[in-house]
């Protein structure tokens, strides 16, 4: 896609801090990070999102992150750890190239409150209608 930021990285034609690179992703620093080593898995096919890639390079994305958050938890010392996927700009996406933020943690930090929602209330019955509506036939 030639307006995807993304592509354009993934390209060479936009230089990034890249900490991984195979055949199929490139991992890069975050430019606006929420925390130290914030990166981004972004695979070189483009997919819009979580939508559009096919089932296999999600499943080889998330084995990628895996692989990756254990790494950055050793060599940043960071005491938890944040695997982030947006969809549709409701969500919070800003670019729709699909990708997948990789955000180590750590206690006392300025972000501390990253991902924090207020919760909902349901009654019981509203529960067993999402439940039922929700419910996924093998």
């Amino acid at each position: 896609m030639s307006d995807c930021i993304f592509c354009k990285i993934i390209a060479g034609e936009i230089p990034s801090n890249t900490i991984y690179e195979d055949e199929e992703f490139k991992v890069i620093l975050d430019v606006n990070p929420a925390t130290k080593g914030h990166a981004l898995i972004l695979p070189k096919a483009h997919y819009k999102d979580l939508y559009e890639i096919d089932e296999e390079a999600a499943a080889r994305a998330m084995k990628l992150a895996k692989k990756l958050a254990v790494h950055m938890t050793e060599v940043l010392n960071c005491d938890g750890f944040n695997l982030l996927q947006n969809n549709h700009e409701v969500a919070g996406q800003t670019v729709f190239h699909f990708h997948m933020h990789l955000i180590p943690r750590y206690l006392n930090a300025k972000n501390d409150d990253i991902l924090v929602w207020s919760h909902e209330t349901f009654t019981s019955e509203e529960m067993k209608e999402i439940r039922d509506a929700l419910a996924l036939k093998k």
